[in-house]
């Protein structure tokens, strides 16, 4: 995962400096707020494999009830927050976000506000996927346009050819692997740069 800023800015002033990549499979999600940004974050969970609780005053058509674990159509309730382990706000209100995060927070459960980053304990980065390979764009909440563009950038370097020798460099881990061996051990540049070689190679 790549981020804005210096290591003295990050040791200075930078709230989300320690970026990490989630295992969601079968980890149940709330998101509250059913409009459009709700039901983008909702989206986004779901295809990371969460299960997810979906709370709103009005669900939106943007709304894909099918792919949802739960829906509860009325406003939000502490008991919402019953059996979750990560929570997602985007009703649209900044201070009903924050009674949502603040009541996560006393409880030990993380919180993402969308467009409120003092209110959260995690922020959801720009990304861009190709296969396994996944890059993701954070400016610690300072400008969500910026990260957007920069992931747009990233998004022209990670093609299809780099999940193919993603998945290549994948087995071949494996083979070592499982023949004893460990991969901390190996060089892997020179493999690196002939397998971009030859997908230079193929563009001639």
């Amino acid at each position: 995962m790549l981020y804005a800023g210096t290591m003295s800015e990050t040791n200075s002033g930078s709230r989300f400096s320690y970026p990490v990549f989630l295992d969601l499979h079968d980890v149940p999600v709330l998101v509250v707020g059913g409009g459009r940004i709700g039901a983008r974050k909702a989206e986004g969970l779901v295809t990371a494999g969460a299960r997810v609780r979906l709370v709103a005053t009005e669900v939106g058509e943007h709304v894909d009830r099918s792919m949802l674990d739960e829906v509860r159509e009325r406003p939000f309730e502490p008991v919402d927050l019953d059996g979750v382990r990560l929570v997602v706000t985007a009703t649209g209100d900044h201070d009903t976000d924050r009674t949502i995060s603040a009541s996560a927070r006393s409880r030990g459960i993380w919180t993402n506000a969308a467009d409120q980053p003092v209110d959260c304990e995690f922020i959801l980065p720009a990304i861009t996927c190709a296969g396994r390979v996944t890059g993701a764009i954070s400016t610690d909440g300072a400008s969500p346009a910026l990260a957007g563009h920069l992931r747009d950038r990233l998004a022209e370097i990670l093609d299809d050819r780099v999940a193919e020798i993603a998945d290549t460099l994948a087995a071949e881990r494996r083979a070592v692997q499982d023949a004893g061996g460990s991969t901390e051990d190996i060089d892997w540049r020179p493999r690196l740069r002939e397998l971009f070689a030859a997908d230079d190679s193929d563009d001639v």
